[in-house]
């Protein structure tokens, strides 16, 4: 079984360029320049046909999403699914401040950004729960979809909440009919018999987590261009990363993870791109 993965961040907000942190607590709409990064990430996307669309819950990532989906040639119709626990990770008291009060506050307790933990704050570690938690939930519900899982753990069969029916919609992967779009349209060779092609857009703080259990847990090797440095920094907004999972017995051993690429921002040329490295 083998599935493609496109891991979009959302576009700016006027509290990313003013830097200040939103979390969970601040559910700030795109910005006029964060419409257009949406818009020029959903044209650099407009030929793959993808299969599902998930979204964190925040309006931020859901309106990135509806833009892509929108520019998209091969699935307009597509539902977005949105899920909590694709959401931005949880800062705290930090909420709504500025970025640099979260730094004095880690410098005064001796540690590092983006490690250290605000009091009310997700810990790094919970974050990568949740990010590895909704992947998991992916990986079964395909598995059991083409009949190679065998055992469904129970939170596979909740749905997501505002999902709708997802296991009736699994039904439909390959319910796309267009002559100019593709499952597998990547720049690699690599995205060959893709069952699925799902798209996902959330935040920086989750994506770096995603990330790192990628490359940490997963073993998932970067693409040659990329050091680890710039693996395990925050992409920036409209980000665009890809990824094609491989399984190849049964649903208990450990994917192989290919990244295509990583934080791809070329498509944001003509418009500009903020290269805040930490910046939610």
């Amino acid at each position: 079984m083998k599935f493609g993965i496109i891991l979009v961040r959302h576009g700016e907000t006027r509290y990313n360029k003013a830097k200040v942190l939103q979390g969970q607590g601040v559910d700030e709409p795109l910005s006029e320049f964060g419409f257009k990064q949406a818009k020029a990430a959903g044209q650099a996307l407009s030929k793959v046909r993808f299969s599902h669309v998930f979204s964190s819950d925040l309006q931020r990532a859901k309106q990135t999403a509806s833009a892509i989906v929108l520019g998209n040639s091969c699935g307009q119709k597509l539902e977005i699914i949105c899920d909590a626990r694709l959401r931005e990770r949880k800062y705290g008291i930090v909420e709504g401040k500025p970025l640099s009060e979260l730094r004095a506050l880690a410098k005064a307790a001796g540690q590092k950004c983006p490690n250290f933990t605000p009091p009310g704050a997700e810990t790094v570690d919970d974050v990568q729960a949740r990010a590895k938690d909704f992947f998991n939930y992916l990986c079964q519900l395909l598995m059991t979809h083409t009949g190679k899982g065998n055992s469904v753990p129970d939170y596979v069969n909740t749905v997501a909440e505002h999902s709708g029916d997802l296991h009736r919609s699994l039904e439909g992967l390959h319910s796309v009919d267009s002559n100019t779009c593709d499952i597998n349209d990547s720049n690699s060779d690599i995205a060959e018999d893709l069952i699925a092609n799902i798209l996902i857009v959330s935040h920086g703080g989750l994506m770096l987590q995603w990330v790192r259990h990628f490359v940490e847990n997963l073993k998932c090797p970067l693409p040659p261009s990329i050091d680890q440095s710039k693996a395990f920094s925050v992409c920036p907004n409209a980000g665009i990363s890809s990824f094609v999972i491989t399984f190849d017995q049964v649903a208990s051993s450990s994917p192989q993870i290919v990244c295509d690429y990583l934080y791809k921002c070329s498509h944001l040329d003509t418009i500009g791109v903020q290269q805040d490295v930490f910046s939610v």
